[in-house]
Protein backbone atom coordinates (compact mmCIF):
# COMPACT_ATOMS: atom_id res chain seq x y z
CA UNK A 1 0.00 0.00 0.00
CA UNK A 2 1.36 3.52 -0.94
CA UNK A 3 1.13 4.47 2.73
CA UNK A 4 3.92 2.60 3.85
CA UNK A 5 5.82 5.29 1.94
CA UNK A 6 5.09 7.51 4.69
CA UNK A 7 7.55 8.41 7.90
CA UNK A 8 3.79 8.55 9.40
CA UNK A 9 2.13 6.73 11.87
CA UNK A 10 -1.38 5.96 10.52
CA UNK A 11 -3.81 7.06 13.48
CA UNK A 12 -6.02 4.08 15.49
CA UNK A 13 -9.32 5.07 14.55
CA UNK A 14 -11.33 6.08 17.72
CA UNK A 15 -15.55 6.43 17.78
CA UNK A 16 -16.33 10.03 18.94
CA UNK A 17 -18.90 10.23 21.79
CA UNK A 18 -21.13 12.54 20.58
CA UNK A 19 -24.31 14.23 22.20
CA UNK A 20 -28.21 13.86 20.12
CA UNK A 21 -28.38 16.18 17.37
CA UNK A 22 -31.48 17.30 18.97
CA UNK A 23 -29.35 18.65 21.39
CA UNK A 24 -30.19 22.54 22.97
CA UNK A 25 -30.47 24.46 19.76
CA UNK A 26 -31.30 27.59 21.80
CA UNK A 27 -28.11 26.77 23.45
CA UNK A 28 -26.37 26.58 20.35
CA UNK A 29 -27.43 29.45 18.85
CA UNK A 30 -26.51 31.58 22.15
CA UNK A 31 -23.16 30.05 21.44
CA UNK A 32 -22.57 31.27 18.61
CA UNK A 33 -23.81 34.49 19.01
CA UNK A 34 -21.62 35.50 21.76
CA UNK A 35 -18.20 33.35 20.75
CA UNK A 36 -17.79 33.15 17.27
CA UNK A 37 -14.73 35.26 17.23
CA UNK A 38 -13.38 34.53 20.98
CA UNK A 39 -11.34 31.52 21.31
CA UNK A 40 -11.11 29.54 24.35
CA UNK A 41 -7.21 29.70 24.41
CA UNK A 42 -6.76 33.16 23.35
CA UNK A 43 -6.28 33.84 19.82
CA UNK A 44 -6.62 30.52 17.46
CA UNK A 45 -4.10 29.21 14.86
CA UNK A 46 -5.94 28.89 11.58
CA UNK A 47 -5.36 25.58 9.32
CA UNK A 48 -6.17 26.35 5.50
CA UNK A 49 -6.75 23.64 3.29
CA UNK A 50 -7.29 24.51 -0.63
CA UNK A 51 -7.69 21.39 -2.79
CA UNK A 52 -7.12 22.07 -6.86
CA UNK A 53 -10.04 21.55 -9.39
CA UNK A 54 -12.29 20.34 -6.50
CA UNK A 55 -15.80 20.38 -7.04
CA UNK A 56 -18.23 19.63 -4.18
CA UNK A 57 -18.41 15.60 -5.05
CA UNK A 58 -18.07 14.59 -1.43
CA UNK A 59 -20.59 12.73 0.43
CA UNK A 60 -21.23 15.71 2.49
CA UNK A 61 -22.42 17.20 -0.66
CA UNK A 62 -25.06 14.55 -1.41
CA UNK A 63 -23.02 12.26 -3.62
CA UNK A 64 -23.20 9.30 -1.73
CA UNK A 65 -21.27 7.18 -4.11
CA UNK A 66 -17.91 9.36 -3.77
CA UNK A 67 -15.87 8.15 -0.95
CA UNK A 68 -14.65 11.06 1.75
CA UNK A 69 -15.09 9.87 5.03
CA UNK A 70 -12.12 12.32 6.58
CA UNK A 71 -14.00 15.17 4.45
CA UNK A 72 -17.46 14.29 5.46
CA UNK A 73 -16.03 14.30 8.93
CA UNK A 74 -14.66 17.55 8.90
CA UNK A 75 -17.90 18.38 7.51
CA UNK A 76 -20.06 16.89 10.23
CA UNK A 77 -18.13 19.50 12.85
CA UNK A 78 -18.51 22.23 10.55
CA UNK A 79 -20.67 24.63 8.63
CA UNK A 80 -21.21 23.47 5.50
CA UNK A 81 -21.80 25.99 2.95
CA UNK A 82 -23.79 24.67 0.19
CA UNK A 83 -23.76 27.38 -2.42
CA UNK A 84 -19.96 29.09 -2.37
CA UNK A 85 -18.48 29.88 -5.71
CA UNK A 86 -15.27 30.54 -7.11
CA UNK A 87 -14.91 34.21 -8.97
CA UNK A 88 -13.28 32.99 -11.84
CA UNK A 89 -13.18 29.17 -12.97
CA UNK A 90 -9.26 28.82 -13.35
CA UNK A 91 -6.68 28.50 -10.65
CA UNK A 92 -3.87 31.61 -10.77
CA UNK A 93 -6.81 34.19 -11.45
CA UNK A 94 -9.25 32.48 -8.31
CA UNK A 95 -6.44 32.21 -6.24
CA UNK A 96 -5.28 35.31 -6.17
CA UNK A 97 -8.57 36.98 -6.05
CA UNK A 98 -9.92 34.96 -2.56
CA UNK A 99 -6.17 35.49 -0.96
CA UNK A 100 -6.39 39.22 -1.61
CA UNK A 101 -9.80 39.37 -0.96
CA UNK A 102 -10.25 41.18 -4.79
CA UNK A 103 -12.35 40.00 -8.15
CA UNK A 104 -10.42 39.60 -10.98
CA UNK A 105 -11.24 42.96 -12.12
CA UNK A 106 -9.66 44.41 -9.47
CA UNK A 107 -5.89 42.18 -9.29
CA UNK A 108 -6.40 42.58 -13.25
CA UNK A 109 -5.41 38.84 -13.50
CA UNK A 110 -7.20 36.91 -15.90
CA UNK A 111 -4.61 34.52 -17.05
CA UNK A 112 -1.61 33.81 -14.97
CA UNK A 113 0.99 36.26 -16.61
CA UNK A 114 0.92 38.96 -14.28
CA UNK A 115 1.83 39.91 -10.65
CA UNK A 116 -0.80 41.90 -8.64
CA UNK A 117 1.36 44.18 -6.38
CA UNK A 118 3.14 45.26 -9.97
CA UNK A 119 0.22 45.18 -12.79
CA UNK A 120 -2.76 46.29 -10.25
CA UNK A 121 -2.13 46.95 -6.56
CA UNK A 122 0.27 46.31 -3.95
CA UNK A 123 -3.10 44.53 -2.28
CA UNK A 124 -2.65 42.78 1.21
CA UNK A 125 -3.19 39.52 1.02
CA UNK A 126 -4.93 36.91 3.47
CA UNK A 127 -1.49 35.55 5.25
CA UNK A 128 0.73 38.95 4.97
CA UNK A 129 -2.64 40.22 7.45
CA UNK A 130 -2.36 37.35 9.81
CA UNK A 131 1.39 37.59 9.39
CA UNK A 132 1.32 41.68 10.47
CA UNK A 133 -1.11 40.66 13.26
CA UNK A 134 1.75 38.36 15.34
CA UNK A 135 0.82 34.90 13.23
CA UNK A 136 3.74 32.76 11.98
CA UNK A 137 2.66 31.71 8.56
CA UNK A 138 3.44 28.63 6.13
CA UNK A 139 2.71 27.76 2.91
CA UNK A 140 2.72 24.44 1.74
CA UNK A 141 2.45 22.82 -1.46
CA UNK A 142 -0.16 25.13 -3.71
CA UNK A 143 -1.66 28.08 -2.48
CA UNK A 144 -0.66 30.87 -4.55
CA UNK A 145 -0.44 29.71 -7.89
CA UNK A 146 3.24 29.42 -8.71
CA UNK A 147 5.28 31.39 -11.76
CA UNK A 148 4.73 35.19 -12.41
CA UNK A 149 1.34 34.94 -10.95
CA UNK A 150 3.11 35.40 -6.91
CA UNK A 151 6.47 36.54 -8.55
CA UNK A 152 8.20 33.26 -8.87
CA UNK A 153 8.17 32.85 -4.67
CA UNK A 154 4.17 32.24 -3.49
CA UNK A 155 4.43 35.70 -2.71
CA UNK A 156 7.29 35.64 0.11
CA UNK A 157 7.96 37.33 1.84
CA UNK A 158 5.23 38.94 2.32
CA UNK A 159 3.14 36.55 2.55
CA UNK A 160 4.95 33.90 4.60
CA UNK A 161 6.85 34.21 7.75
CA UNK A 162 9.39 31.32 5.99
CA UNK A 163 9.89 30.06 2.77
CA UNK A 164 6.95 28.10 1.08
CA UNK A 165 7.40 24.68 0.60
CA UNK A 166 7.10 23.02 -2.81
CA UNK A 167 7.47 19.06 -3.21
CA UNK A 168 10.50 17.78 -5.39
CA UNK A 169 7.97 15.16 -7.68
CA UNK A 170 6.04 17.93 -8.87
CA UNK A 171 8.60 17.95 -11.27
CA UNK A 172 7.80 14.74 -12.45
CA UNK A 173 3.51 16.12 -12.89
CA UNK A 174 3.69 16.84 -16.49
CA UNK A 175 6.28 14.13 -17.71
CA UNK A 176 6.00 10.34 -19.41
CA UNK A 177 5.37 8.54 -16.01
CA UNK A 178 2.15 6.99 -16.73
CA UNK A 179 2.39 3.24 -18.15
CA UNK A 180 0.22 2.75 -21.22
CA UNK A 181 -1.30 -0.56 -22.12
CA UNK A 182 1.76 -1.25 -24.30
CA UNK A 183 4.44 -1.32 -21.50
CA UNK A 184 5.39 2.39 -22.34
CA UNK A 185 5.52 5.50 -20.17
CA UNK A 186 3.47 8.77 -21.34
CA UNK A 187 2.15 11.62 -20.79
CA UNK A 188 -1.18 10.71 -20.17
CA UNK A 189 -4.68 12.54 -18.85
CA UNK A 190 -5.56 9.00 -16.70
CA UNK A 191 -2.22 8.01 -14.68
CA UNK A 192 -3.50 5.84 -11.91
CA UNK A 193 0.49 4.40 -10.75
CA UNK A 194 2.29 2.26 -8.51
CA UNK A 195 3.48 4.76 -6.00
CA UNK A 196 6.92 2.25 -5.98
CA UNK A 197 7.51 3.24 -9.26
CA UNK A 198 7.50 6.46 -9.09
CA UNK A 199 10.63 8.90 -9.79
CA UNK A 200 11.34 9.44 -5.73
CA UNK A 201 8.81 7.33 -5.04
CA UNK A 202 6.58 9.46 -3.89
CA UNK A 203 3.76 11.88 -5.07
CA UNK A 204 3.42 15.70 -4.93
CA UNK A 205 0.68 15.79 -2.17
CA UNK A 206 2.19 12.84 -0.14
CA UNK A 207 4.84 15.03 0.33
CA UNK A 208 2.48 18.26 1.09
CA UNK A 209 0.99 16.12 3.83
CA UNK A 210 4.32 14.47 5.62
CA UNK A 211 5.97 18.41 5.33
CA UNK A 212 2.77 19.71 6.56
CA UNK A 213 2.77 17.36 9.39
CA UNK A 214 6.28 18.23 10.47
CA UNK A 215 5.07 21.94 10.75
CA UNK A 216 2.12 21.25 13.04
CA UNK A 217 4.50 19.01 15.29
CA UNK A 218 7.46 22.00 14.96
CA UNK A 219 4.45 24.76 16.17
CA UNK A 220 3.18 22.74 18.84
CA UNK A 221 4.85 24.45 21.57
CA UNK A 222 5.42 27.68 20.27
CA UNK A 223 4.26 30.75 21.67
CA UNK A 224 3.16 32.44 18.43
CA UNK A 225 -0.25 31.46 16.70
CA UNK A 226 0.36 29.79 13.66
CA UNK A 227 -1.26 30.27 9.97
CA UNK A 228 -1.22 27.19 7.57
CA UNK A 229 -1.98 26.99 4.62
CA UNK A 230 -2.05 23.69 2.74
CA UNK A 231 -2.47 23.38 -1.06
CA UNK A 232 -3.18 20.05 -2.50
CA UNK A 233 -2.34 19.62 -6.39
CA UNK A 234 -5.46 16.79 -6.81
CA UNK A 235 -7.74 16.26 -8.34
CA UNK A 236 -6.28 18.79 -11.29
CA UNK A 237 -5.24 16.38 -14.13
CA UNK A 238 -2.89 14.59 -14.91
CA UNK A 239 -4.58 12.23 -12.53
CA UNK A 240 -1.47 10.45 -11.38
CA UNK A 241 -2.73 9.31 -8.11
CA UNK A 242 -2.21 5.92 -6.37
CA UNK A 243 -3.71 2.80 -8.46
CA UNK A 244 -5.04 1.62 -5.61
CA UNK A 245 -7.97 4.09 -5.72
CA UNK A 246 -9.59 3.40 -8.81
CA UNK A 247 -10.56 -0.40 -6.45
CA UNK A 248 -13.30 2.09 -5.13
CA UNK A 249 -15.01 2.73 -8.24
CA UNK A 250 -15.33 -0.27 -10.45
CA UNK A 251 -16.10 1.22 -14.14
CA UNK A 252 -19.22 -0.75 -14.48
CA UNK A 253 -20.69 1.42 -11.11
CA UNK A 254 -19.42 4.00 -13.31
CA UNK A 255 -22.21 6.29 -14.94
CA UNK A 256 -22.28 9.12 -17.44
CA UNK A 257 -23.09 13.06 -16.79
CA UNK A 258 -26.82 13.28 -16.43
CA UNK A 259 -26.83 16.15 -19.59
CA UNK A 260 -23.47 14.73 -21.38
CA UNK A 261 -24.57 17.23 -24.44
CA UNK A 262 -23.91 20.42 -25.77
CA UNK A 263 -27.37 22.51 -24.98
CA UNK A 264 -28.46 23.22 -28.18
CA UNK A 265 -29.36 27.36 -26.87
CA UNK A 266 -25.84 27.39 -25.41
CA UNK A 267 -23.76 30.73 -26.88
CA UNK A 268 -20.53 29.12 -28.85
CA UNK A 269 -18.53 31.82 -26.53
CA UNK A 270 -19.68 30.63 -23.17
CA UNK A 271 -18.60 27.23 -24.77
CA UNK A 272 -15.42 25.49 -23.03
CA UNK A 273 -13.60 23.60 -25.68
CA UNK A 274 -11.18 21.50 -22.94
CA UNK A 275 -7.95 22.68 -24.61
CA UNK A 276 -5.80 21.11 -22.04
CA UNK A 277 -7.04 17.84 -21.58
CA UNK A 278 -6.40 17.49 -26.02
CA UNK A 279 -2.71 17.58 -25.08
CA UNK A 280 -2.38 14.52 -23.12
CA UNK A 281 -1.43 11.76 -25.09
CA UNK A 282 -4.16 9.49 -24.37
CA UNK A 283 -7.00 11.74 -25.05
CA UNK A 284 -4.88 12.46 -28.37
CA UNK A 285 -5.21 8.69 -29.88
CA UNK A 286 -8.89 8.85 -29.19
CA UNK A 287 -9.01 11.61 -32.19
CA UNK A 288 -11.52 13.69 -31.41
CA UNK A 289 -13.14 16.59 -33.14
CA UNK A 290 -12.20 19.93 -31.88
CA UNK A 291 -14.03 21.76 -30.39
CA UNK A 292 -17.16 20.06 -29.60
CA UNK A 293 -15.97 16.41 -30.16
CA UNK A 294 -17.67 13.84 -28.04
CA UNK A 295 -15.22 12.07 -26.33
CA UNK A 296 -16.49 8.54 -26.37
CA UNK A 297 -18.76 7.28 -23.85
CA UNK A 298 -16.30 4.52 -22.28
CA UNK A 299 -13.55 7.02 -21.92
CA UNK A 300 -15.95 9.36 -20.42
CA UNK A 301 -16.76 6.35 -17.88
CA UNK A 302 -13.01 6.23 -17.13
CA UNK A 303 -12.29 10.13 -16.57
CA UNK A 304 -14.99 10.03 -13.86
CA UNK A 305 -14.07 7.23 -12.29
CA UNK A 306 -10.15 8.99 -12.22
CA UNK A 307 -11.32 12.15 -11.23
CA UNK A 308 -13.19 10.73 -8.27
CA UNK A 309 -10.13 8.52 -7.34
CA UNK A 310 -8.37 11.26 -6.97
CA UNK A 311 -10.74 13.11 -4.60
CA UNK A 312 -10.78 9.69 -2.25
CA UNK A 313 -6.78 10.29 -2.40
CA UNK A 314 -7.12 13.34 -1.50
CA UNK A 315 -9.44 12.36 1.08
CA UNK A 316 -7.36 10.15 3.01
CA UNK A 317 -4.58 13.02 2.83
CA UNK A 318 -6.38 15.58 4.44
CA UNK A 319 -7.55 13.14 7.00
CA UNK A 320 -3.82 12.38 8.02
CA UNK A 321 -3.53 15.99 8.44
CA UNK A 322 -6.73 16.52 10.51
CA UNK A 323 -5.56 13.28 12.69
CA UNK A 324 -2.27 14.38 13.50
CA UNK A 325 -3.80 18.13 14.36
CA UNK A 326 -5.54 16.25 16.96
CA UNK A 327 -2.95 14.14 18.27
CA UNK A 328 -1.05 17.45 18.90
CA UNK A 329 -3.79 18.66 20.90
CA UNK A 330 -3.52 21.50 18.34
CA UNK A 331 -7.72 21.01 17.33
CA UNK A 332 -9.17 21.99 20.24
CA UNK A 333 -7.89 26.04 19.28
CA UNK A 334 -6.99 25.49 15.46
CA UNK A 335 -10.01 27.12 13.31
CA UNK A 336 -10.22 24.86 9.66
CA UNK A 337 -11.01 25.84 6.61
CA UNK A 338 -11.59 23.22 3.91
CA UNK A 339 -11.96 24.85 0.34
CA UNK A 340 -11.20 24.56 -3.47
CA UNK A 341 -9.99 27.39 -6.14
CA UNK A 342 -13.17 26.50 -8.24
CA UNK A 343 -14.60 23.02 -9.85
CA UNK A 344 -14.35 21.26 -12.86
CA UNK A 345 -17.00 19.62 -15.15
CA UNK A 346 -17.38 16.21 -15.91
CA UNK A 347 -18.98 15.90 -18.89
CA UNK A 348 -21.91 18.47 -18.34
CA UNK A 349 -22.84 20.22 -21.22
CA UNK A 350 -20.14 18.42 -22.88
CA UNK A 351 -17.49 19.99 -21.32
CA UNK A 352 -14.46 18.66 -19.73
CA UNK A 353 -12.31 20.68 -17.23
CA UNK A 354 -13.02 24.34 -15.64
CA UNK A 355 -12.68 27.38 -18.09
CA UNK A 356 -16.68 28.28 -18.13
CA UNK A 357 -19.06 29.90 -15.56
CA UNK A 358 -21.64 27.16 -15.37
CA UNK A 359 -21.74 25.53 -11.45
CA UNK A 360 -19.84 22.27 -12.33
CA UNK A 361 -16.93 24.81 -13.16
CA UNK A 362 -17.60 28.04 -10.34
CA UNK A 363 -19.54 25.92 -7.30
CA UNK A 364 -16.94 24.88 -4.68
CA UNK A 365 -16.26 23.30 -1.03
CA UNK A 366 -16.40 25.30 1.61
CA UNK A 367 -16.28 23.99 5.17
CA UNK A 368 -15.62 25.93 8.27
CA UNK A 369 -14.70 24.47 11.35
CA UNK A 370 -14.64 26.73 14.77
CA UNK A 371 -13.77 24.21 17.94
CA UNK A 372 -14.83 26.44 20.60
CA UNK A 373 -18.09 26.72 19.19
CA UNK A 374 -18.86 23.02 18.44
CA UNK A 375 -17.50 22.35 21.83
CA UNK A 376 -19.86 24.53 23.50
CA UNK A 377 -22.64 23.68 21.78
CA UNK A 378 -22.12 19.97 22.59
CA UNK A 379 -21.05 18.53 19.11
CA UNK A 380 -17.96 17.01 19.87
CA UNK A 381 -16.63 15.22 23.20
CA UNK A 382 -13.09 13.53 22.91
CA UNK A 383 -11.40 13.37 19.68
CA UNK A 384 -12.57 15.81 16.75
CA UNK A 385 -10.31 14.26 13.41
CA UNK A 386 -9.75 10.61 13.79
CA UNK A 387 -8.05 9.34 10.67
CA UNK A 388 -10.56 7.17 8.37
CA UNK A 389 -9.24 4.31 5.98
CA UNK A 390 -11.47 5.61 2.51
CA UNK A 391 -11.74 1.55 2.11
CA UNK A 392 -14.17 1.38 5.81
CA UNK A 393 -16.71 4.01 4.83
CA UNK A 394 -18.38 5.49 8.73
CA UNK A 395 -21.69 7.59 8.53
CA UNK A 396 -21.56 10.98 9.84
CA UNK A 397 -24.18 13.39 11.08
CA UNK A 398 -24.79 16.53 8.68
CA UNK A 399 -22.64 19.49 9.85
CA UNK A 400 -24.77 22.85 10.15
CA UNK A 401 -25.74 24.09 6.42
CA UNK A 402 -25.79 27.25 4.96
CA UNK A 403 -27.29 27.51 2.02
CA UNK A 404 -26.88 31.08 1.32
CA UNK A 405 -24.77 31.99 -1.81
CA UNK A 406 -21.12 33.26 -0.77
CA UNK A 407 -18.30 34.03 -2.41
CA UNK A 408 -14.43 32.77 -2.33
CA UNK A 409 -13.77 36.53 -1.72
CA UNK A 410 -15.69 36.39 1.28
CA UNK A 411 -13.02 34.13 2.79
CA UNK A 412 -10.35 36.66 4.23
CA UNK A 413 -12.60 39.26 6.00
CA UNK A 414 -14.19 35.53 7.62
CA UNK A 415 -11.10 34.22 8.72
CA UNK A 416 -9.97 37.89 10.23
CA UNK A 417 -13.16 38.20 12.38
CA UNK A 418 -12.93 34.65 13.51
CA UNK A 419 -9.44 35.45 14.89
CA UNK A 420 -10.65 38.65 16.98
CA UNK A 421 -8.43 40.60 14.06
CA UNK A 422 -9.98 44.00 12.67
CA UNK A 423 -12.21 42.80 9.44
CA UNK A 424 -10.57 44.74 6.41
CA UNK A 425 -13.35 47.61 5.48
CA UNK A 426 -15.15 47.35 2.07
CA UNK A 427 -12.89 48.58 -1.06
CA UNK A 428 -14.25 51.47 -2.86
CA UNK A 429 -14.54 52.10 -6.10
CA UNK A 430 -11.32 52.33 -7.77
CA UNK A 431 -9.50 50.73 -5.16
CA UNK A 432 -6.16 50.51 -6.89
CA UNK A 433 -4.32 52.57 -4.26
CA UNK A 434 -6.15 51.06 -1.18
CA UNK A 435 -3.55 48.28 0.45
CA UNK A 436 -6.43 46.53 2.73
CA UNK A 437 -9.75 46.32 1.97
CA UNK A 438 -12.19 43.57 0.93
CA UNK A 439 -14.73 42.95 -1.68
CA UNK A 440 -16.31 40.23 0.10
CA UNK A 441 -18.33 40.18 3.12
CA UNK A 442 -17.76 38.47 6.32
CA UNK A 443 -19.60 34.86 6.49
CA UNK A 444 -19.54 35.09 10.55
CA UNK A 445 -22.96 36.42 10.74
CA UNK A 446 -24.09 33.12 8.16
CA UNK A 447 -22.85 30.99 11.09
CA UNK A 448 -25.04 32.30 13.78
CA UNK A 449 -28.21 30.52 12.48
CA UNK A 450 -27.09 28.23 9.17
CA UNK A 451 -29.23 25.47 9.18
CA UNK A 452 -32.16 27.67 8.88
CA UNK A 453 -31.93 30.81 7.43
CA UNK A 454 -31.67 31.54 3.72
CA UNK A 455 -30.98 34.57 2.19
CA UNK A 456 -32.44 34.56 -0.89
CA UNK A 457 -31.27 38.06 -2.00
CA UNK A 458 -28.10 36.92 -1.29
CA UNK A 459 -25.55 36.63 -5.09
CA UNK A 460 -22.16 35.65 -6.41
CA UNK A 461 -19.86 37.20 -9.28
CA UNK A 462 -18.28 34.81 -11.45
CA UNK A 463 -16.69 36.71 -14.65
CA UNK A 464 -14.70 34.36 -17.52
CA UNK A 465 -12.70 35.71 -20.75
CA UNK A 466 -12.62 34.47 -24.02
CA UNK A 467 -10.70 35.82 -27.36
CA UNK A 468 -13.32 35.40 -29.96
CA UNK A 469 -17.38 34.29 -30.23
CA UNK A 470 -16.36 31.19 -31.42
CA UNK A 471 -14.60 28.18 -29.81
CA UNK A 472 -10.59 28.62 -30.63
CA UNK A 473 -7.49 26.50 -29.69
CA UNK A 474 -6.60 29.39 -26.73
CA UNK A 475 -10.37 30.10 -26.01
CA UNK A 476 -9.88 28.31 -22.12
CA UNK A 477 -6.95 30.34 -20.98
CA UNK A 478 -6.65 33.37 -23.49
CA UNK A 479 -3.68 35.74 -22.42
CA UNK A 480 -4.73 39.03 -21.53
CA UNK A 481 -3.95 41.03 -25.07
CA UNK A 482 -6.35 38.33 -26.58
CA UNK A 483 -9.13 38.72 -24.67
CA UNK A 484 -12.08 40.23 -26.56
CA UNK A 485 -14.60 39.04 -24.80
CA UNK A 486 -15.68 38.90 -20.94
CA UNK A 487 -18.41 37.23 -19.93
CA UNK A 488 -20.09 38.14 -16.64
CA UNK A 489 -22.25 35.94 -14.72
CA UNK A 490 -24.43 36.67 -11.32
CA UNK A 491 -25.58 33.60 -9.21
CA UNK A 492 -28.48 34.16 -7.32
CA UNK A 493 -30.62 31.34 -5.25
CA UNK A 494 -33.12 30.81 -7.81
CA UNK A 495 -31.01 32.11 -11.10
CA UNK A 496 -27.82 32.15 -12.99
CA UNK A 497 -28.01 35.35 -15.54
CA UNK A 498 -24.40 35.40 -17.93
CA UNK A 499 -23.81 38.48 -20.62
CA UNK A 500 -20.69 38.52 -23.03
CA UNK A 501 -19.43 41.83 -23.95
CA UNK A 502 -16.77 43.43 -25.51
CA UNK A 503 -13.74 43.63 -23.51
CA UNK A 504 -10.83 45.93 -24.21
CA UNK A 505 -7.75 44.47 -22.03
CA UNK A 506 -4.94 47.46 -22.64
CA UNK A 507 -7.60 49.82 -20.98
CA UNK A 508 -9.79 46.53 -19.03
CA UNK A 509 -12.88 47.82 -19.91
CA UNK A 510 -15.97 46.43 -20.30
CA UNK A 511 -18.67 47.53 -22.44
CA UNK A 512 -22.13 46.35 -21.42
CA UNK A 513 -23.71 47.54 -24.19
CA UNK A 514 -21.97 45.38 -26.70
CA UNK A 515 -23.90 42.67 -25.95
CA UNK A 516 -22.36 39.25 -28.23
CA UNK A 517 -24.78 36.71 -26.46
CA UNK A 518 -26.02 35.97 -23.19
CA UNK A 519 -27.44 33.27 -20.64
CA UNK A 520 -30.38 32.61 -18.10
CA UNK A 521 -31.29 29.67 -16.71
CA UNK A 522 -34.23 29.37 -14.24
CA UNK A 523 -32.44 27.26 -11.32
CA UNK A 524 -36.13 26.17 -9.78
CA UNK A 525 -37.00 24.06 -13.12
CA UNK A 526 -33.50 23.72 -15.10
CA UNK A 527 -30.72 23.06 -11.78
CA UNK A 528 -28.15 21.74 -14.56
CA UNK A 529 -28.55 24.70 -16.50
CA UNK A 530 -29.09 23.00 -19.64
CA UNK A 531 -32.18 25.39 -21.06
CA UNK A 532 -30.88 29.06 -21.83
CA UNK A 533 -34.34 31.37 -21.78
CA UNK A 534 -32.05 34.60 -22.77
CA UNK A 535 -33.50 34.86 -26.08
CA UNK A 536 -36.92 33.47 -24.74
CA UNK A 537 -40.26 35.77 -25.64
CA UNK A 538 -42.37 37.80 -23.22
CA UNK A 539 -44.64 35.21 -23.38
CA UNK A 540 -43.09 31.66 -22.73
CA UNK A 541 -43.62 30.42 -19.54
CA UNK A 542 -40.03 30.53 -18.31
CA UNK A 543 -40.37 34.33 -18.88
CA UNK A 544 -43.60 34.70 -17.33
CA UNK A 545 -42.47 33.14 -14.34
CA UNK A 546 -38.91 34.91 -13.94
CA UNK A 547 -41.01 38.41 -14.16
CA UNK A 548 -43.04 37.27 -11.46
CA UNK A 549 -39.99 37.78 -9.56
CA UNK A 550 -38.24 40.82 -11.14
CA UNK A 551 -37.96 42.95 -13.90
CA UNK A 552 -35.18 40.93 -15.11
CA UNK A 553 -33.36 42.29 -17.93
CA UNK A 554 -32.97 46.17 -16.59
CA UNK A 555 -32.62 44.62 -12.46
CA UNK A 556 -30.03 42.51 -13.74
CA UNK A 557 -27.82 44.83 -15.83
CA UNK A 558 -27.66 47.12 -12.63
CA UNK A 559 -26.34 44.11 -11.11
CA UNK A 560 -23.69 43.56 -13.46
CA UNK A 561 -23.16 48.03 -13.62
CA UNK A 562 -22.18 46.66 -9.50
CA UNK A 563 -19.72 43.90 -10.52
CA UNK A 564 -17.65 46.11 -12.71
CA UNK A 565 -17.45 48.62 -9.92
CA UNK A 566 -16.52 46.15 -7.35
CA UNK A 567 -19.73 46.55 -5.26
CA UNK A 568 -22.52 44.45 -4.31
CA UNK A 569 -26.00 46.01 -4.78
CA UNK A 570 -28.45 45.73 -1.68
CA UNK A 571 -32.11 45.75 -1.87
CA UNK A 572 -32.15 45.12 -5.43
CA UNK A 573 -34.63 41.86 -5.28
Amino acid sequence: MWRTQWNVQKPNKVLRQRTPLCFGEAVYHLVIACCLSVSLTGRPNILLIVSDDLRPAMGSYGFSGVMTPNLDQLASESVVFRNAFAQQAVCAPSRTSFLTSRRPDATRLYDFNSYWRVHAGNYTTLPQYFKEQGYHTMSVGKVFHPGIASNHSDDFPYSWSVPPYHPASLAYEKRKVCRGKDGKLHANLLCAVNVSEMPLKTLPDMESTAEAIRLLQSMREAQEPFFLAVGYHKPHIPFRIPQEFLKLYPLENMTLAPDPEVPKGLPPVAYNPWTDIRKREDVQALNVSFPYGPIPPDFQLRIRQHYFAAVSYVDSLVGMLLSTLDDLGLARNTVVLFTSDHGWSLGEHGEWAKYSNFDVATRVPLLIHVPWVMSRAGRTVGRSFPFWDVFHLPLFPSGWAVRSVVELVDLFPTLAELAGLKVPPPCPHASFAVQLCTEGSSLVPSLRAPEHRIDTEAIAYSQYPRPSDEPRDDSDLPSLPDIRIMGYSVRSWDYRYTLWVTFDPTHFQANLSDIHAGELYLLWEDPGQDHNVYDSSEHSVPYRKLSSVLPWRDVLKQYLLCFRKGLKPEGML
